[in-house]
């Protein structure tokens, strides 16, 4: 018997993974999980599906859909459960140990995961199946063919020997390398703190910031104040703070993570990534890596992708000059005049702006913010269009005593899935918000619908020892967003677990978070749940209508500020040749076209970008801006009907957030929509004529 085998077998009635959870609803058993159980479980789980994938590749039958598709989408199970736990943990709470093994283990699911797309047998009875196709495939069933047809030929299956070899290198390579990138951007981002001993230095902080600061002093065994990189800390600094020096500083060390001369410099890396994914493009007969990720989204191509980007700055740009200018304006009235702005002073200028048109301040609304409440509130709203219920769960299992486990219910009572919510930031969690599964949604073969389980994850403003935690109108909107994630997944109802909830074109996959975004500014739903924490008096009318009032505040900038991070993006991902530029100099020139505010020497995006370096929107970043025209053209029916309407809400549930990967995209929107979208609803909703 061979060590690694033995491993597995001594620890095997012990590990949990190993064995039936025998938690409600078959949940992780987080309270059982020790750092010992992963690799063993992983070794485990990769043994296994080799097993798999050989019977299936071996199969003495003449290939068919269920012997050999079907049966494919529905192996290795252990390696998805044990694989998803760790790597949602590397995300939400690592540590040293795990960082570790996953640089040690990333090669290795690699290399397991060439070794099936690249099994010549097994894509052998894949393309017999897609090139004479059984009659009588519904749907999904032609949509999961093509996808894992398409799957093989993108990975190489069409490749000879040298060149299937090459391929493995990449992808192991890429792996470690974009694992790397992100663990050096959350050192970097953890290393960080601003050290505050005078409280002259917090002058025009609210009271609010100074408690979460010195709160947070205290946590790092400081005296005085802590003013992080985390954004409930950086944002309100950046805005509030009446030192300029002090929020250049903040500024600088936000904007230069990853920079330095030392073990967390990223700009080798990204030439790596970069050089990488565009060999891998070219090795499968793409001419750029865009080329390879377009094909599979709905924007096709590269062409499509600027044709966007120039609609919207044509469309933008001169709105978004204008309010940098009046930005500018106010500062020069409030300063002297020749005052330059600059990045580290747009926030705080652009406050002052927005107090004089609108008297409307964040912190003004923050008592009305409660997260419990607004927690009420975005569960409500899911109540009153879906039917659907959250009740916590205290027996399931959490990662983290700030997590909340709830039993999500459907109209008629049915259980429809598991939902963690994990709300607030701390040391090795990454930066950010997202939504992600335990446990997708499938259908077993007899039928049985077995449901997700579903976490969203977010860094919002942390209670005080004298406060709840109260949250911005940004916060606010962050919540919402990745519960129209959440949402995607929870009601996925499919037959496989590979269309299932958010497995969709990436640039779809944005529509259901960003059309939750549009409730908040709608005075009927923030009336369900706003009300002052100590008072329990309603949001006033007077607030809300600052709120909608404010809505297109300096709109057009922040137009501007995305279409820059994709022109950045498709920039490194359309290069045919060999990258070997500087870095800075090379995004400077990129985004050019969209940047309204100075460029300052020393700093660089690119190196803390993770999104398109190691989060998977490489190609893809333009993808708000798509799934923003689709959002805003999706929710101008529920204006027409009743923001909410029930039978709309029913019909984008059952043609959107139901079907996940199912059908096209565009198909699925126009079943609900009756047509195509427009960029009309955007320009309408934000203000802008063309």
């Amino acid at each position: 018997m061979k060590k690694a085998e033995a491993d597995i077998l001594s620890v095997s009635t012990e590990n949990p993974f190993l064995c039936p959870y025998g938690t409600p609803h078959g949940v992780v058993p987080f309270d059982r999980i020790r750092f010992e159980h992963f690799e063993p479980a992983m070794r485990e789980g990769m043994r296994r599906e080799d097993e798999e994938v050989q019977r299936i590749a071996n199969n003495p039958e003449p290939p068919t859909f269920a012997n050999t598709v079907e049966a494919l989408d529905r192996s290795g199970e252990l390696l998805d459960r044990v694989s998803t736990v760790f790597f949602n943990l590397l995300s939400a709470e690592t540590n040293d140990q795990l960082d570790e093994l996953a640089q040690q283990m990333s090669p290795l699911l690699s290399a397991h995961a060439n070794n099936i797309m690249l099994n010549a047998e097994l894509f052998a009875r894949v393309k017999a199946v897609h090139d004479a196709p059984p009659a009588g495939l519904t749907e999904e069933q032609k949509t999961l063919l093509e996808k894992t047809y398409e799957g093989f030929r993108r990975s190489g299956a069409l490749l000879d020997a040298a060149g299937k070899e090459r391929l493995r290198a990449i992808t192991s390579e890429l792996s470690t390398l974009a694992l790397q990138f992100s663990q050096n951007n959350l050192k970097e981002t953890q290393n960080f703190v601003l050290h505050l001993t005078d409280e002259a230095q917090l002058s025009g902080l609210p009271e609010m910031q100074r408690e979460q600061a010195a709160a947070t002093a205290r946590e790092r065994g400081f005296d005085g104040w802590a003013i992080t990189l985390q954004a409930p800390s950086y944002g309100p600094f950046m805005m509030y703070a009446n030192s300029r020096e002090l929020r250049r500083r903040l500024y600088m060390a936000y904007n230069t993570k990853c920079t330095h001369d030392d073990a967390y410099n990223n700009f080798g890396i990204v030439r790596r990534l970069v050089n990488l994914r565009r060999e891998l493009a070219q090795l499968l007969g793409y001419s750029t890596y865009a080329d390879y990720a377009l094909q599979r989204r709905m924007a096709a191509s590269s062409a499509n992708v600027y044709r966007l980007f120039d609609e919207l700055i044509d469309a933008y740009r001169p709105a978004a000059l204008a309010e940098v200018a009046d930005v500018e304006r106010k500062a020069r009235q409030m300063e002297e005049p020749g005052f330059e702005l600059q990045p580290w002073d747009f926030a705080y200028y652009s406050h002052k702006l927005q107090l004089e048109r609108y008297d409307l301040d964040p912190e003004m609304l923050r008592p009305y913010f409660e997260l419990a409440r607004v927690k009420e509130g975005v569960f409500g709203l899911a109540h009153r269009l879906y039917g659907i219920t959250f009740r916590p769960n205290p027996d399931i299992p959490v990662y983290h005593p700030d997590v909340t486990a709830y039993d999500v219910l459907d109209a008629d009572g049915s259980f429809l899935a598991v939902l963690y919510a994990d709300f607030h930031p701390r040391a090795g969690k990454q930066s950010g918000a997202w939504e992600t599964s335990y446990k997708e949604q499938w259908t077993e073969p007899d039928g049985t619908d077995s449901r997700p389980q579903v976490s969203v994850v977010m860094n919002l403003t942390k209670p005080t020892p004298t406060k709840p935690a109260l949250l911005t109108p940004g916060e606010v909107e962050t919540f919402l967003h990745e519960f129209g994630h959440a949402l995607h997944s929870i009601f996925a109802r499919t037959c496989y677990r590979s269309l299932s909830g958010t497995s969709v074109y990436w640039d779809f996959v944005e529509l259901p978070s960003q059309f939750m975004e549009n409730y908040f500014t709608e005075r009927e739903f923030l009336r369900t749940f706003a009300v002052h924490y100590e008072t329990g008096e309603p949001l006033p009318d007077e607030l809300i209508d600052r709120i909608v009032a404010s809505r297109n505040f300096n709109v057009a900038y922040a137009c501007m500020r995305q279409v820059s991070f994709g022109l950045l993006d498709m920039a490194y991902y359309t290069q045919t040749a060999p990258f070997e530029a500087d870095v800075p100099a090379f995004e400077r020139e990129a985004w050019k076209r969209a940047q309204l505010l100075p460029q300052v020497d020393g700093t660089c995006m690119t190196v803390q970008f993770s999104h398109i370096m190691s989060g998977g929107y490489a190609a893809g970043y333009y993808s708000y801006k798509w799934a923003e025209v689709l959002d805003a053209d999706a929710f101008s029916l529920f204006q027409e009907r009743g923001i909410f309407d029930r039978r709309t809400a029913q019909c984008f549930r059952d043609h959107i957030l139901s079907r996940g990967g199912t059908e096209p995209p565009m198909v699925l929107y126009e079943r609900f929509r009756g047509r195509k979208p427009t960029i009309d609803a955007l320009l309408r909703r934000n203000g802008v004529d063309r």
